[in-house]
């Protein structure tokens, strides 16, 4: 049996480590994890995920000068495809973080800044456990309860021009789009690496997710 080779996107930002071992940890036998600047690699991976930190116009960067901003898009079109964090920002239209970037343009909408002026006694960034609340069934919620708390360090969210992309929510001071799906790709704000047994979880059903 041929063994599946799930890429894991490094442009120099991401979560590499942790998001690595906890993709290995639910992997089967016949499940390769392999961190990866090759953008031959990415074209070839049965599926990708993309983790991130850091800000979207130093992303977009590093995918240009590795020549993986095309391999990671038409991955985000053609295969399982798991978006995390920054991973799910640079899939929209367009940033507002620093002066603004054009992004990948996968997702058509922006993303923007919190507004918290009517919550002073809320920081920002958004940090710490809070619930993603799913409003649309998808095979990436298997046995992952209602409601249930992951892990955020934020300070943007994504607001898509369809809102049928929207497949769950959270709040900080106002509800924002936590979670956003299109066929083949799932893309999520919070870190399913740092969100204990549902963020495991959440790996295990996208190693075995065939993006339908």
């Amino acid at each position: 049996m041929n063994r599946k080779l799930v890429a894991v996107v490094d442009y120099g930002m991401g979560n590499l480590r942790s998001v690595s071992k906890a993709a290995e940890h639910m992997a089967d036998e016949y499940t390769k994890i392999v961190v990866t600047q090759d953008p031959q690699v990415i074209h070839d991976a049965d599926s990708v995920i993309f983790p991130g930190q850091g800000a979207a116009k130093a992303c977009m960067q590093a995918l240009h000068d590795t020549g993986m901003a095309e391999p990671v898009k038409l991955a985000a079109q053609e295969k399982p495809f798991l978006g995390i964090c920054m991973g799910l920002q640079v899939l929209m239209s367009h940033s507002d973080e620093n002066g603004g970037v054009d992004c990948l343009d996968i997702i058509k909408g922006n993303v923007t800044q919190f507004d918290l002026s009517a919550h002073p006694e809320l920081k920002m960034p958004h940090m710490g456990w809070n619930q993603i609340h799913q409003t649309q069934d998808h095979p990436l919620w298997h046995s992952i309860p209602q409601d249930s708390r992951f892990y955020y360090v934020h300070s943007y969210y994504v607001a898509p021009e369809d809102k049928s992309t929207i497949f769950g929510e959270t709040t900080h001071g106002q509800t924002f789009p936590g979670v956003l799906s299109t066929h083949n790709l799932f893309a999520i704000q919070a870190h399913p690496e740092k969100s204990a047994e549902h963020g495991l979880q959440l790996f295990k059903n996208f190693l075995s997710w065939n993006g339908h």
